[in-house]
């Protein structure tokens, strides 16, 4: 599998010069603001969704001065809705960090995340850039939407594959989706090849959420020691909800009852994991994945032979066989 660097190989200039122009879109003359935005920036991940859009726009003619805003307006609006996210999970950590809401309280994260939407919406009309704005807006309307029908349904536990893969599409892929359609929307592709890049994106993002499923148990494919974080926040994740569709009544009682009412009990949990371990839910996850993985795939066969091209397969891989 390649690694992060050789799939960004044919990008690099571009990354390079992305990262002043998504340092000058988040500076402030506030001071405190200034300090928090600065530590963002130090803090940033593997920066995978720029590299959708860069390569995205490569494989449809090339990168250009849109390329740069459409890649700083969709990590300004994801690093925004990470912000926010972290406020109302409560979480104190993200990447091995502090979150912003750890450091500076909650008001001033959410505060921050509106600073950083503010930037990218305004960012994207000075320089007239209205279909893209278009696209990443339309992507935050879903994962918004995305975000709340997965509360609405937790509350029951009233997951079926079918609203788990509407909630996945809406939360997760819709990201990744516009990544890859405004990559290509900013070089120029017409709406047919904007739209494939789109759905390309799509499945890729539900591959790697059902990645982050297995995660939580093992998986078939050694992902490590299983954690059973997404069962203690009540999540209904791919594996346990195949499980629950082939368990006799009496086991699909125990298991929900113990997700809705003794998901804090590692002992319980640890039942939840096994229960899902020996029945079919991971292989069977994972065959999804695997088919969301070739769908993706297939649509990419359909542009020419190009480095980028390779990179964009490449990150498809890295996706569905990363670690972490």
């Amino acid at each position: 599998m390649a690694t992060v660097a050789e799939i960004k190989a044919p990008i690099a200039n571009e990354m390079a010069r992305f990262e002043s122009h998504f340092k000058e879109a988040m500076k402030s003359e506030t001071p405190l603001l200034d300090k928090i935005t600065h530590y963002i920036i130090k803090r940033k991940g593997k920066q995978m969704r720029p590299m959708f859009v860069f390569l995205s726009a490569n494989v449809c003619g090339g990168v250009v001065e849109s390329t740069y805003t459409a890649a700083s307006l969709i990590e300004l609006l994801h690093t925004a809705t990470l912000v926010h996210d972290d406020v109302v999970d409560d979480a104190y950590k993200r990447r091995g960090f502090f979150s912003v809401n750890a450091l500076w309280k909650n008001k001033i994260a959410v505060l921050v995340g509106d600073y950083l939407l503010s930037r990218g919406l305004l960012m994207s009309v000075d320089n007239g850039e209205f279909d893209i704005l278009r696209i990443v807006s339309n992507a935050v309307r879903e994962m918004s939407e995305g975000e709340l029908l997965q509360i609405e349904k937790a509350r029951k536990l009233n997951i079926n594959e079918e609203v788990y893969f509407e909630i996945i599409r809406r939360k997760t892929a819709s990201l990744i989706a516009s990544c890859c359609e405004a990559g290509a929307a900013s070089a120029g592709g017409d709406k047919e090849t904007q739209e494939k890049l789109r759905l390309f994106g799509e499945y890729v993002g539900i591959a790697f959420q059902i990645k982050d499923d297995l995660f939580d148990y093992g998986g078939p494919e050694d992902i490590g020691k299983p954690t059973g974080i997404d069962i203690k926040e009540r999540k209904m994740t791919l594996p346990l909800i195949r499980a629950l569709n082939i368990a006799p009544a009496n086991e699909r009682r125990k298991v929900i009852n113990i997700v809705k009412n003794h998901h804090e009990n590692p002992e319980k949990v640890k039942q939840v994991i096994d229960y899902v371990v020996s029945t079919d839910g991971l292989k069977y996850a994972h065959d999804r994945m695997m088919e969301y993985t070739h769908k993706a795939l297939a649509i990419l066969e359909e542009f020419p032979e190009s480095d980028s091209k390779t990179s964009l397969r490449e990150l498809v891989h890295y996706t569905i066989n990363r670690k972490k």
